[in-house]
């Protein structure tokens, strides 16, 4: 089953290598390399909290995520969007922002593509910011089966009764980063941060209203097949909502990656080509968990990887004026999943029963 989840993901590396040594040599080949480490380590949580969604998908929606999420992920969100922000946030006719992103030395009224871009991370980051922080606050404010923190989660659960306390404290941060981080750019972090919340609600909204009519349809299958509108068209509808919440989730977690590429390497292809072999790792491991059952068995790793993107998110809000160094980001999503699973398995042998214990104790 490994080989078959990840074989895509080690033969696209290969090519995508092979590529990289011959058309820039072996400096380009280490930087494509490097820029693919990069990407899985910032979105090594991305594949867990993709993984809590896709395994709500059936086995169709899930090769769609696989298949065209991979195109959408690779060519859309590393390569059209971020060409689509520049433009928009720079005031750029589309064929001087193409121009500038092929001739990664060229410059227009000073400023060369990769410091347009730059110059468009209050916007990013925002948008990107607020999005993750609704997705954590949705997580710890909802009531959750399992408590990894108990401490922390359990008075979090009883306040989160009140409504759209989520989308409250979400405002509150944007307004504290527009005022202590984004002072000269107040008025642009607060339009994209508002967008990033409403773009959340919007998909997220969307899927939940077509997964509650699901178990309504469940009951009236016999009913929906006569009149022809099947179960099947019905779920494929919440799919499609979900398939969207996970590209948009993607497209945040990718902001901060997409940016510090930069800092590697100023060839749009370099980069595209480097984060998109590290994109295809984490749709494979996305797919693996569910397949695997990873998140049943390690109850802990989903609240990991949403204390992951909690801090992603404060990190991508007070990036609008600080530099955090895309290592300290990356690191502190792997420690987090890292705790998470060791106190998964620690609880895994509490709470096996005596027999097994017995066995494992004996080394049987």
């Amino acid at each position: 089953m490994f080989l078959r989840t990840f074989g895509w993901s080690f033969a696209i590396t290969a090519v995508g290598l092979i590529a990289a040594g011959l058309l820039w040599g072996a400096q380009g080949f280490g930087i494509v390399l490097i820029l693919s480490i990069l990407e899985i380590s910032l979105s090594f949580d991305n594949a867990v909290v993709n993984a809590t969604v896709l395994k709500r998908m059936n086995p169709y929606w899930q090769k769609i995520f696989l298949t065209v999420g991979v195109l959408i992920a690779v060519f859309g969100m590393r390569l059209v969007f971020p060409l689509l922000v520049v433009g928009l946030t720079a005031k750029l006719n589309p064929a001087t922002v193409i121009d500038l992103a092929l001739h990664s030395d060229k410059t227009h009224d000073g400023l060369t593509y990769g410091q347009y871009l730059e110059a468009a991370n209050p916007a990013i980051a925002a948008f990107g910011g607020v999005f993750l922080l609704m997705i954590f606050l949705d997580f710890v404010f909802d009531e959750k089966e399992h408590n990894w923190l108990g401490w922390l989660e359990r008075p979090l659960e009883k306040v989160g009764k009140l409504d759209a306390l989520s989308s409250v404290v979400a405002l509150v941060a944007l307004v504290l980063a527009s005022r202590f981080f984004a002072a000269e750019h107040a008025e642009t972090v607060l339009l994209a941060g508002v967008l990033g919340l409403i773009t959340y609600l919007a998909v997220s909204g969307l899927s939940s209203i077509f997964e509650s009519g699901l178990e309504e349809e469940a009951e009236r299958e016999e009913e929906a097949e006569k009149s022809g509108k099947s179960v099947v068209q019905v779920a494929g509808k919440a799919a499609f909502f979900l398939f969207l919440y996970l590209e948009v989730l993607d497209a945040s977690f990718s902001f901060d990656g997409v940016v510090g590429a930069f800092a590697i390497s100023n060839d749009i292809f370099q980069i595209t080509l480097g984060l998109g072999i590290g994109a295809m790792y984490i749709r494979s491991l996305t797919v693996f968990l569910v397949r695997k059952g990873t998140l049943d068995d390690y109850v802990y790793l989903e609240h990991g990887a949403h204390y992951a993107i909690g801090a992603l998110a404060v990190i991508l809000l007070v990036g609008i004026k600080y530099h955090i160094p895309e290592i300290v980001t990356g690191l502190i999503g792997v420690a987090f999943i890292g705790l998470a699973l060791a106190s998964s398995m620690m609880r895994n042998r509490r709470e096996a029963p005596e027999d097994e214990k017995e066995l494992v104790g004996s080394g049987q």
